[in-house]
């Protein structure tokens, strides 16, 4: 690998990096001197050019994208930038050695590169949403963005409201009012709606949350992801009451989940819950483009347009054998009735806490309790992929599906195989295929991205059976395959896991301390592990120095099994010592 560096601002010291890496200067100055003054920002047209030419990428594709991309600011910004591209692939390729060997092959098809983000939004106009609230939470705020940008393009009513509250009100209300409704929010916004969401589940109306997870608890870590609200999810509202929750698993899937989610929203009518995660919602990827399709299928359900008197009286919540009452939209003559989130009966007339006439209440619940497993019967059972007989199977939900499936080909390759049970669908759940399927499996590995296990958990709860063993993430960072395929080794030889702070991590510490006391002018130097003295663990000593000298500044010690700060010893006085 290489770090390619703006020569005319930095030097690189070669101790800072890692083994195989060169650092390779880059004198921007020099090389934009024949265009005049530039903006700041073109440095990175010139550091662009010299990585297609490391990575042997094709210049002219490249160009193709620039002028795709600066094109609105007209042809001379779109051929100043392909200028600029060129000296610095020029440069690189007069003074550098490529980083690879053969060039890039490209199909010149065209694709389509989006987030999960923007796919939910894509996918929720292409479903037939024509009312979005939200209030701005990261990450699930560039849906917000999106759907303000193509909304009136596209019919569709974007609302901004003052709080999660209003958010998930207004969504159920224009459900209800007949209008396909979705709403987005986070795990901090997602608290203040689950009263509405439970309010939903009463009415029958339908509605579509998607609820984009980031690190926890609180405000947390709004730029990290997390898979730590799935029993904030699960517990939603208080009672029973029907509702589907569904876990998207890779970019493409976030469109499909949509389109979905409003056909069994309306079908059933109840709430979707779609539980995504910053990473999933937030990188982008490049797609096959036969993997979007705008001729969807639109499912209404019992939506009723008219009630003939002969029908007799309408009831909204008749008590019929599928679970699923006629639906009529607000202002559809002869169809009057109270939509409240007091119990009710067929007709919508209140239960009171008086006259609560117990098999009235009994009936109505099981009739909307009914929808679910009519829900289930046509949503998709999972299905174990790999070797059948393999000797261990791991378990994933959501976002993590393609992550585990390479940690299963670095596995395959060196000799160790594994299969891999993947959950979409949360609520309901498949639970007797997944009962099948695990009861084959010989060691299974649950693979999550929270601290407790949280679907471990419920996988326990609906089937009885218990993984035995976890790899769990809880940094803020997303799997890696090759984590994912040491930690299944690991835990295959029977070898305890380690909490202690590696020297890498002991690095990053370092680098936190440096940023929050000493106003980023020093570096982590040396590093080395020492007994400790008298703060009862190892510590990793690193030593930290200028960053422009590297004259030493001081010692931090870091406690290996707590990372603790346990000193900060200055070399020298300094302005800006913690």
């Amino acid at each position: 690998g290489a770090v390619l560096y703006n020569s005319d601002r930095f030097t690189c010291e070669t101790s800072l990096l890692r083994d195989g890496v060169v650092g390779l200067p880059l004198p921007v100055n020099q090389i934009t001197k024949p265009f005049g003054r530039l903006l700041p920002i073109m440095q990175n047209t010139v550091a662009l050019g010299a990585v297609m030419f490391l990575t042997q990428f094709d210049f002219d594709s490249t160009a193709g994208v620039l002028g795709d991309t600066f094109k609105h600011k007209g042809q001379a910004v779109v051929d100043q930038n392909v200028k600029i591209m060129k000296a610095g692939y020029d440069y690189a390729q007069e003074h550098f050695v490529p980083l690879v060997k053969d060039a890039w092959n490209f199909s010149r098809i065209r694709r389509p590169f989006a987030t999960g983000n923007e796919l939910f939004a894509l996918g929720a106009v292409t479903g037939g949403c024509k009312f979005y609230s939200a209030y701005p939470m990261t990450p699930a705020s560039s849906i917000l963005h999106w759907m303000a940008s193509h909304g009136e393009q596209c019919g569709v009513v974007v609302k901004q409201c003052e709080d999660e509250l209003a958010v998930v009100n207004m969504a159920i209300g224009a459900g209800h009012a007949g209008v396909r409704a979705m709403c987005g929010t986070s795990g901090g916004g997602f608290a203040l709606m689950t009263e509405g969401i439970g309010m939903a589940g009463m009415l029958e109306a339908p509605v579509v949350v998607i609820e984009v997870q980031r690190g926890g608890p609180s405000t947390g870590i709004p730029t990290k992801t997390e898979q730590g609200d799935l029993n904030q999810v699960f517990g939603a509202s208080q009672g029973d009451f029907p509702r589907v929750i569904v876990a998207p698993t890779e970019t493409a899937d976030c469109f499909w989940t949509v389109v979905e989610a409003f056909n069994l929203a309306e079908k059933y009518q109840l709430p979707v819950l779609i539980i995504s995660d910053l990473l999933l919602s937030e990188h982008p990827e490049t797609i096959e483009a036969d993997a979007l399709r705008h001729d969807v299928a639109i499912e209404r359900g019992e939506l009723v347009t008219e009630w003939p008197k002969t029908n007799g009286p309408y009831r909204r919540y008749a008590n019929t054998p599928s679970g699923v009452s006629p639906r009529a939209l607000p202002g559809t003559e002869g169809t009057e009735y109270v939509a409240a989130t007091d119990e009710h009966d067929e007709e919508g007339i209140l239960i009171s806490d008086v006259f609560t006439s117990p098999p009235v209440r009994r009936k109505i619940m099981e009739r909307r309790m009914k929808k679910v497993e009519l829900a289930l019967q046509e949503l998709r059972p999972p299905e174990l992929e790999g070797p059948a007989d393999a000797p261990v199977t791991l378990i994933g939900w959501g976002s993590s599906r393609g992550v585990i499936g390479e940690a299963r080909a670095l596995l395959a390759a060196e000799g160790t195989r594994a299969n891999q049970l993947h959950i979409k669908y949360l609520h309901p759940f498949h639970t007797r295929e997944v009962k099948a399927i695990l009861g084959r499996s010989k060691m299974l590995i649950g693979i999550e991205g929270n601290y407790t296990g949280q679907f471990a958990r419920f996988l326990r709860a609906e089937t009885g059976i218990s993984v035995h063993a976890s790899i769990l993430k809880y940094d803020g960072e997303p799997f890696e395959p090759r984590l994912i395929a040491e930690e299944v080794k690991r835990i295959m030889a029977g070898k305890p896991a380690s909490l202690d702070v590696t020297l890498e991590e002991a690095r990053e510490i370092a680098y936190h301390y440096v940023r929050t006391h000493l106003a980023d002018v020093a570096r982590p130097a040396k590093i080395e592990l020492t007994d400790g003295n008298s703060h009862g663990e190892p510590v990793w000593r690193v030593e930290i120095a200028d960053r422009e000298s590297g004259k030493k500044r001081g010692d931090l010690e870091i406690g290996i099994r707590t990372g603790a700060l346990y000193a900060w010893q200055p070399a020298f006085a300094t302005t800006a010592g913690a």
